[in-house]
């Protein structure tokens, strides 16, 4: 008899999470387990699946340390598919009082677990996630009266109430956000010795995840070839220490700025580490914050790094569990084409896709303005089906986790809510990308030309966008000008930009 049966999921890999409160390994087991369904309902990045595979073994490992009683199904060593059938099996052969996990970060995986503890009657105790800093309901409450959700006063409102970056009941500095201060370029010289982010030599346990992967996942996107994030506790805080010791205080200045064949920069990393929950949120903001309080980071790099954690992560997880599962079927601006293939090989004369693409495939990463305005940007303009585009960064990112993925994408990334997230597209021409990175001083193509041979698809793009809705974008404050513009330009150039679109939908589809 198996007093409870607590599921460990692989983005749940940390020890202070409800479930083990009041664990008791006189009574009660764990089980966990490696199924291709996680990596095959998308096609995930190779790095992806490698990654949550070699965490979940080094943390089934620390628990079998401890001589807990642990069921954990390797890939290869069963038939199971999907989550529905491994735990309903498990519960048809043992003797279980109750099910408990915490509440997972895809609402595929809680249907699926729910399944299977009705199928055999067994009963499930779903638990808060208390790794988040809002409270169970919190976000809820906060959103009950509020026209629209505004990621800024939410952000602020957890300010208030943890005392985060704040000076009694005012901001540190004065200021609430210092986006503004945070939009410089690198110029025409490029990045100049940006230090290397730690990485990880892959230790035994995961160099056998290596090649589990590449045996039963073969087909799949993506190299191995120079795999190294963190997959332990100790790996992560690592991590956390070498991010703040040398990226962080310049970090402000250039999270908006791209570069060729620069992967990291100044960023951090510690998504993943974040999201597989190796570390916990309180604590990195904590090691950010002190680092201003001893002068080693200046106040524009520490708020803006907290407020990717405190603010968007926060926010995206609020609204995924607020809207789902209709987040699935967004389409406000009824994208109807499908995602070019060169999303999967990186493939394309576009300087700017080709190697923030490459990148992906390379090492299943790249910071947020190469996924918001390069790949989410294009496929934006290329009005691809938001549901394609969601499923593309859920398989190719190796931190994506639905909760956290999909309202970015879907949201803030191609408008599909109707500007539920964000108060307009983030659309820009290929200008913005030549004044943010040096991807356009080696391309083919001119990003100020929307016609001709050498015309930026970007910019080509964006005029048929503007042009497709401007009834809906005519009277927005911010977009309106945009629609002015066209209305200014000569009915030859707006024909041969429609031209150029059919051109680009012959060679690129």
């Amino acid at each position: 008899m198996i007093r409870k049966l607590v599921v460990v999921l692989g983005d749940q890999l940390n020890r202070d999470a409800l479930v083990w409160q009041d664990f008791d390994p006189t009574q009660d087991a764990i089980w966990m387990a490696e199924l291709p369904e996680e990596s095959t309902h998308v096609q995930s990045h190779k790095q992806r699946t490698v990654l949550f595979l070699s965490a979940m073994r080094h943390f089934a490992e620390s628990l079998r340390q401890q001589a807990w009683s642990l069921h954990y199904l390797v890939l290869g060593s069963h038939d199971f598919v999907g989550f529905e059938q491994a735990l309903g099996e498990f519960l048809s052969h043992h003797q279980v009082g109750a099910v408990e996990l915490v509440v997972p970060g895809d609402y595929r995986v809680l249907q699926q677990i729910k399944v299977a503890c009705q199928q055999n009657a067994t009963p499930l105790n779903v638990l808060p996630d208390i790794h988040f800093i809002a409270e169970p309901g919190e976000f809820k409450t906060w959103l009950a009266g509020r026209k629209k959700p505004t990621m800024e006063y939410w952000y602020r409102h957890l300010r208030q109430r943890t005392g985060i970056l704040m000076d009694d009941k005012k901001p540190m500095g004065g200021k609430w956000n210092y986006d503004a201060d945070n939009r410089q370029s690198f110029g025409k010289t490029g990045p100049q010795a940006v230090p290397a982010p730690l990485m990880f030599t892959p230790d035994a346990i995961t160099q056998q995840v290596i090649k589990d992967v590449e045996f039963h996942f073969a087909p799949h996107p993506g190299k191995l070839a120079e795999f190294g994030w963190p997959v332990t506790r100790e790996q992560a805080l690592a991590a956390l220490e070498d991010f703040i010791a040398h990226r962080l205080a310049k970090f402000g200045d250039y999270q908006d700025a791209m570069w060729p064949n620069q992967a990291w920069l100044y960023h951090s990393l510690l998504s993943v580490a974040l999201n597989l929950k190796l570390l916990n949120p309180r604590e990195v903001m904590a090691a950010a914050e002190q680092a201003y309080q001893q002068g080693r980071a200046p106040l524009n790099a520490v708020e803006g790094f907290i407020r990717q954690i405190l603010g968007w992560r926060e926010y995206v997880r609020g609204l995924y569990w607020s809207y789902m599962p209709d987040w699935l079927s967004m389409n406000a601006l009824n994208a109807q084409q499908d995602l070019p293939g060169f999303y999967w090989t990186g493939d394309t004369e576009m300087a700017c896709l080709k190697d923030s693409i490459g990148q992906v495939l390379e090492y299943g990463y790249g910071h947020h303005i190469q996924r918001l305005m390069v790949t989410g940007l294009f496929a934006l303009l290329w009005q691809a089906k938001p549901e394609q585009v969601h499923q593309w960064y859920l398989a190719m990112y190796v931190d994506a986790v639905e909760w956290v993925e999909l309202p970015n994408v879907l949201g803030m990334s191609q408008f599909a809510d109707g500007g539920l997230m964000a108060s307009k597209p983030y659309i820009a021409s290929g200008q913005y990308i030549d004044k943010m990175s040096g991807y356009c001083q080696h391309c083919r193509y001119k990003p100020k030309e929307a016609t001709g041979d050498q015309a930026c698809p970007f910019t080509t793009l964006y005029w048929g966008f503007i042009e497709q809705h401007q009834e809906l974008f005519r009277g927005h404050p911010r977009l309106g000008m945009q629609v002015r513009h066209l209305d200014a330009m000569s009915t030859e150039k707006r024909q041969l930009i429609q031209q150029k679109i059919l051109q680009l939908h012959e060679k690129l589809a």
